[in-house]
């Protein structure tokens, strides 16, 4: 392996000066730092990312936890934010922790002990006092979900409207019976989109029937053997809402194999707008949730504080509007359901 010492030996110079020359030290002029970088390319030195550390030096890491890669949601995340962090310097590592609080933890104490230069984090329902203490000690950012013990610095989608807007479309449809599938309000995600759900099922006034079927938000077992009971009822509803993407998957496989009549049977509004969801039967009636463009935005303000290495950073909130967007799985109720 090659060392500090064969590029000063080949440059004839001390190796404390190749050493500050490749750290960027204002104490040595541009041409030798340029000398001392071209050497080092050409005899293909990679430099000690461990003895950077035990000096104190911050890496070029920048960590991200979120709690499943499995989703759509936070594989595009990741994806967007590793393109616009490698433009500013910075590289990518994921970390995912299931939604468990003590992963969490785990997955917070190694990238702390690492050093990174900062962490992005999908946080779960209620972190660790641990967590929040490594995370207070550094630069961070909450995305997608907000717990305060972590601090005022947020990006995010209106939760709220991503399912009022759906539910809403099908009142105005007529619908009266409408059913929601989605996660347990002990997250703050799950807990703003079932308030859009019943706030927009409101609007129907006293005729309205809300049936909710609330579960584990990563759980496609839980979303499939919700839709068996609530077609099994004696009163099944005429329209559904679905409150992730990953229940939607669920959904739309369950209807799918059990041959219901979407949107004869059963209109059927989804949450995410997947290539998929577009080809699935007549078209799947969804919101639209910009999350490719929600992570760049993040990534960049993120370099922008890091770079500013600013101890308290002023509270510092973006939230992303979805759109609700209109395709063949919904109509308005037939006189028989109505």
């Amino acid at each position: 392996m090659i060392t500090i010492k064969d590029i000063a030996a080949r440059l004839q110079v001390s190796p404390s000066t190749v050493g500050r020359a490749l750290a960027d030290d204002s104490r040595i002029s541009a041409s030798m730092k340029q000398r001392v970088l071209e050497v080092a390319g050409e005899m293909g030195y990679v430099a000690n990312r461990a003895a950077r550390m035990m000096r104190g030096v911050s890496s070029n890491l920048v960590g991200l936890v979120v709690p499943d890669i499995r989703n759509s949601f936070f594989s595009t995340m990741a994806h967007a934010l590793s393109k616009c962090l490698e433009q500013e310097g910075y590289q990518l590592t994921l970390s995912e922790t299931d939604d468990d609080r003590q992963t969490e933890l785990r997955q917070i104490r190694e990238l702390t002990s690492a050093n990174v230069a900062g962490i992005i984090i999908v946080p779960s329902a209620k972190p660790h006092a641990e967590t929040v203490r490594l995370l207070g000690m550094t630069p961070h950012i909450q995305l997608l979900r907000k717990h305060a013990a972590l601090g005022e610095q947020w990006f995010g989608i209106d939760d709220y409207q991503a399912v009022y807007q759906p539910t809403r479309h099908l009142v105005e449809l007529g619908h009266r019976r409408i059913a929601y599938i989605g996660s347990l309000g002990e997250l703050p995600t799950g807990g703003a989109r079932v308030k859009g759900f019943r706030d927009a099922l409101a609007l129907a006034g006293g005729d309205g029937q809300g049936m909710e079927q609330l579960g584990a938000p990563g759980s496609r077992e839980f979303a499939r053997d919700a839709l068996r009971g609530l077609l099994a009822q004696p009163q099944p509803p005429t329209a559904l809402v679905t409150g992730s993407v990953l229940h939607t998957f669920a959904v739309l496989e369950e209807l799918w194999s059990s041959g219901v009549d979407v949107p004869g049977q059963l209109s059927v509004a989804g949450f995410g707008d997947e290539l998929a969801f577009r080809w699935w039967g007549p078209g799947l009636t969804t919101v639209a949730l910009p999350v490719s463009e929600l992570a760049t935005a993040c990534g960049l303000w993120f370099v922008h504080r890091m770079k500013q290495k600013s101890a308290n950073s002023a509270p510092y909130s973006s939230i992303t509007p979805p759109t609700l967007i209109v395709r063949g799985s919904t109509r308005p109720v037939g006189p028989a359901a109505a």
